[in-house]
């Protein structure tokens, strides 16, 4: 990998997520060596990925290279690779690009979409993980109208205009309710010759509300938010199964549609090596102590969504979100420049901040740890907290402007199919 050897500690990195780039910028002046692997050569700002499927905001607007993040660092390498395995015994990264020597190792190789063992679901339903997963996310949204207008057989064009979304979290909710404005303020421009009120946006969600990890108050008030844009919100329903053409679900309900968006639920990522047995829990996140070490290693850590520290107040571990991964990462940066210097670490306290939705135009939910509010205000602070913690002084302000923009026309510019999906339902 054309690394040269110090005389500083190296301390790898699996992932340039929120964990991965908060642990690298916390050690970035300090007297150690930090190679940062990841198989793309950007960070992205996963919250907003939604925006991107559904034309808000172009793909670079939240995307940011990692060199650039770290360029001014010394001591620094990043490599652009796919981690295959790791080797803690014998200090060993194996990539598809070659192999690396560790004297610390840390895993922030954060999570992936969990479809719970449903490999037909896995096959035919869309995911919204990644960068490329939201643009095909998008073109096949636009390739269902565009397809719509050419049929003649009725029942396939309202399968082609009906959107089920399986997951009532922060991220379906999101997406529902930027359908919802799509139908309402887009689709009848752009394509006056359909019936856009045909259109359905369906929320499927397993237990009895909304936005379950949020407050009793703020799930009520996002179920109004949401149905008064016209989306259809089903509880204690569970999806057993999607073809590409029928959904069928735990209830009598079946829904015949060209669009499943999986968003109920999420793993972590591991890597093999530290994959089975008392490594990993049931979520397939790899159990840690209060330092981020992995059970049984002193010199091998994980952070970010991929650890599950479990405690009396989360049995599970912490919530796979940013502020959790940003946390442990500047926590894990102290912690490793104190172990190097022979001095006991500190253990890992979470300070939780809060959660929040957005809906839609001026509707947001936001709980933070002494106040809870809804509506516009939320709504303004939804914006004020993704634009701040938006990597890049370039993406702050596009996105400021897009949503200015997209609000003062009540447009989305950005729905273009750039590289069609090849589509499952045929005509």
């Amino acid at each position: 990998m054309n690394i040269p050897r110090t005389s500083f500690a190296r301390i790898v990195i699996i992932g340039g997520g929120f964990a991965g780039i908060s642990l690298a910028k916390k050690l970035s002046k300090q007297e150690v060596q930090v190679v940062l692997l990841d198989k793309h050569n950007y960070h992205t700002f996963q919250p907003l990925l939604y925006q991107v499927s559904t034309g808000g905001l172009e793909p670079d607007s939240i995307a940011y290279p990692i060199r650039k993040i770290l360029k001014d660092f010394p001591n620094f390498h990043f490599r652009l690779a796919l981690v295959e395995a790791v080797k803690p015994l014998t200090n060993d990264v194996i990539t598809d690009i070659g192999i690396l020597k560790f004297d610390y190792l840390v895993i922030a190789s954060g999570s992936k979409t969990n479809y719970f063992g449903n490999s037909e679901i896995e096959k035919h339903s869309m995911a919204m993980k990644t960068i490329p997963q939201s643009l095909n996310l998008r073109s096949l949204i636009l390739e269902n109208f565009e397809e719509a207008l050419l049929t003649n057989n009725l029942k396939e064009r309202n399968a082609l205009m009906n959107f089920v979304i399986v997951g009532a979290g922060p991220t379906g909710v999101e997406l529902a309710g930027a359908l919802a404005e799509i139908k309402k303020g887009i689709l009848p421009k752009d394509y006056p010759d359909l019936d856009t009120r045909s259109v359905q946006i369906n929320l499927i969600q397993s237990s009895d509300r909304i936005l379950k990890e949020m407050s009793e108050n703020a799930s009520k008030k996002a179920e109004v938010f949401l149905e008064k844009l016209g989306v259809n919100i089903w509880k204690n329903v569970r999806v057993t199964s999607y073809d590409g053409k029928t959904v069928t679900t735990s209830s009598d309900l079946t829904f015949e549609t060209a669009t499943l968006i999986w968003a109920a639920g999420v793993k972590g990522a591991t890597i093999k090596g530290l994959d089975v047995g008392d490594f990993i829990t049931k979520g397939e996140r790899i159990l840690v102590n209060e330092f981020n070490q992995v059970k049984g290693f002193k010199h091998v850590f994980a952070i970010g969504d991929v650890a599950c520290m479990e405690s009396e107040e989360f049995p599970n571990g912490f919530p796979m979100m940013a502020q959790p991964a940003i946390q442990q990462g500047k926590q894990l940066g102290d912690n490793l420049l104190r172990w190097i210097e022979q001095k006991p670490m500190k253990p890992f306290i979470y300070k939780d901040k809060g959660a929040m939705a957005t809906i839609g135009r001026n509707k947001a939910v936001v709980d933070l740890k002494h106040f809870k509010f809804q509506g516009i205000f939320a709504w303004y602070v939804w914006m004020f907290v993704h634009l701040f913690f938006l990597i890049g002084f370039r993406n702050r302000v596009v996105v400021f402007i897009n949503w200015v923009y997209n609000y003062i026309r009540f447009d989305r510019e950005a729905r273009l199919i750039i590289r069609p999906f090849k589509r499952r339902l045929k005509r």
